[in-house]
């Protein structure tokens, strides 16, 4: 790859929500290390397509470089994935980028990411504290505990799950796998366990667990190694002690 001076990106792009999309090539002057945002911003300074011709620069989303943040998502010679940590010397050209299909367009590869955080809102994935006094030391939690929340605490709602499950579209209501992490992680917290069970009826109502298929696309293609599949498994038996005990104490 070290040998070759340029690079050539196939794009998928689309001018606005309600455009068709079409594909536009692009050939980029090569430098050592680069990733697929450097090759964005390289057609950012000259935006000049394969042919030549002048066009308009790509716009996609960023802002951590270090994938933190999860706003570079999108898809990478077939695969759902960072951007950021796409390295040109290791991907096979001509490489070729489209958005997630999961989510609207709005334009080239922006996305709408709003049904994640619908999703968040809906199983309540926060933990409430009344006043801004001091509380005290929270109570002792185990290093094992520690490290399970710590795993689930990696989520950065990039949508490359959502992205990867078969059982997620726009006909779907499901809350993808990212949500039942962020659950799985609130209810083991010892002020989190509080609202449990609240957090539990809307992981039973429409588009909670029962859409998922345990394709175990999710786990597969996080970015962040979360154990989606484990946490999915953790609320899967929360779910079933959560209705025995509510037709018990019906």
């Amino acid at each position: 790859m070290s040998e070759q001076k340029t690079i050539r990106l196939v794009v998928t792009r689309q001018d606005g929500p309600n455009e068709n999309p079409y594909k536009e090539e692009f050939v980029v002057p090569y430098r050592k290390n680069m990733n697929v945002i450097s090759a964005f911003m390289e057609i950012q300074r000259n935006p000049v397509n394969a042919e030549g011709k002048k066009t308009t620069p790509i716009n996609w989303e960023s802002n951590c470089l270090e994938e933190v943040c999860g706003a570079c998502s999108m898809i990478i010679n077939g695969r759902p994935r960072q951007s950021c940590t796409a390295l040109i010397d290791n991907l096979e050209q001509p490489i070729r980028i489209e958005p997630m299909n999961t989510f609207p367009v709005l334009r080239d590869l922006i996305i709408d990411r709003g049904r994640m955080f619908d999703a968040l809102k809906k199983v309540k994935a926060w933990i409430p504290i009344d006043g801004s006094h001091d509380l005290g030391p929270g109570p002792r939690q185990s290093e094992e505990e520690q490290q399970w929340r710590y795993e689930l605490s990696k989520c950065m709602t990039c949508g490359v799950c959502m992205e990867a499950c078969p059982n997620v579209s726009g006909k779907s209501s499901f809350v993808g796998p990212f949500a039942v992490g962020q659950v799985a992680l609130m209810n083991s917290h010892p002020t989190g366990a509080m609202r449990a069970q609240e957090r539990m009826e809307a992981l039973i109502s429409d588009g909670g667990l029962q859409e998922c298929g345990n394709s175990q696309n999710c786990v597969r293609a996080c970015p962040k190694g979360i154990p989606l599949t484990k946490a999915i498994a953790t609320m899967n038996r929360a779910a079933t002690k959560h209705m025995f005990k509510k037709w018990l104490d019906f």
